[in-house]
């Protein structure tokens, strides 16, 4: 009976896109009170979508309520993570919400143990930062450090995004320690070069180069960095990695790389080798040319 309540509210929730702004208002900011913490994730997310500003006093007041004896009042963080969300989409530029939730550690019983289900809060509280007014950018980058080594490879990942917006020398020196220091994680490392083009844009190449020479899961991950930074000095890189490029997984990822890049000469360079490569290299080629057709421009 208790679940068909909760299905009930969440049915007349998401009706509430096609009802009058101000009526809309009215039942979400009711709904962040709930008792029921998918209740609340659902009218948070809403609260975003429909940009009712006028629920941050109550989203608020839910995020308070959800961390108080959180693993009773808000397993998995749904409910955190969606008013956080909703937080940072209404543009809500006080750092307190977020300072709380970018260190919430939150253990739940799994089978076989505990695990930490707070991650992708802590992820979105450090992304919500740069924009606040009300802290200085030395404890910003504080909180960000810290995270660059967290447990969470997602929240590592996002401390590297949050660097990227908020932009910078300092940003761009600390990208190049964590990607020199290393991840465990290849793709969080990929994050972290690709954070760092973004930043430095053709300066930041020569450095992103160095992680091709490896030939490894990191040089996959540079080269796909390259690529999608779609700069233009970054074509002739890729292709002086391809001509000595071992091991089929490394010489994907380069034609891939070439693919999402969109230049010119990438994309004829993979239609020649797509028509006169070897078998795998044109079969590899044809694919990566399928990801230039079906992506964006």
């Amino acid at each position: 009976m208790a679940n068909r309540r909760i299905e009930e509210q969440l049915e007349k929730l998401s009706a509430l896109r096609g009802v009058p702004r101000a009526e809309a208002g009215a039942a979400i900011r009711k709904a962040l009170s709930d008792r029921v913490n998918l209740v609340v994730a659902k009218a948070a997310g809403l609260a975003g979508e429909l940009d009712i500003r006028e629920a941050v006093p109550d989203l608020l007041r839910a995020f308070d309520r959800l961390l108080d004896d959180p693993v009773k009042s808000d397993p998995q963080c749904w409910g955190k993570n969606a008013v956080a969300k909703a937080l940072k989409e209404l543009e809500h530029r006080e750092a307190a919400p977020y300072l709380r939730g970018a260190v919430h550690v939150q253990m739940e019983k799994v089978w076989g143990g505990q695990e930490d289900t707070a991650g992708p809060l802590r992820g979105i509280c450090l992304l919500a930062m740069p924009m606040c007014a009300d802290i200085e950018r030395p404890q910003v980058l504080r909180y960000l450090v810290n995270a660059l080594t967290e447990p969470a490879p997602p929240v590592r990942a996002d401390a590297a995004r949050a660097l990227a917006e908020m932009q910078g020398d300092d940003c761009a020196l600390l990208l190049r320690l964590k990607a020199r220091a290393g991840d465990r994680e290849a793709a969080v490392t990929g994050q972290v070069l690709e954070c760092l083009l973004a930043l430095e844009r053709a300066a930041g190449l020569p450095f992103v180069q160095s992680f091709l020479e490896a030939g490894d899961e990191t040089a996959e991950e540079a080269a796909l960095a390259i690529g999608g930074s779609r700069i233009a000095a970054g074509l002739p890189l890729l292709l002086e990695a391809w001509k000595t490029a071992r091991g089929a997984e490394f010489r994907q990822a380069i034609l891939r790389a070439l693919s999402i890049s969109r230049h010119e000469g990438a994309i004829e360079f993979l239609q020649v080798l797509a028509a006169e490569g070897r078998a795998h290299d044109a079969a590899d080629a044809r694919a990566a040319l399928a990801l230039f057709e079906s992506g964006p421009a």
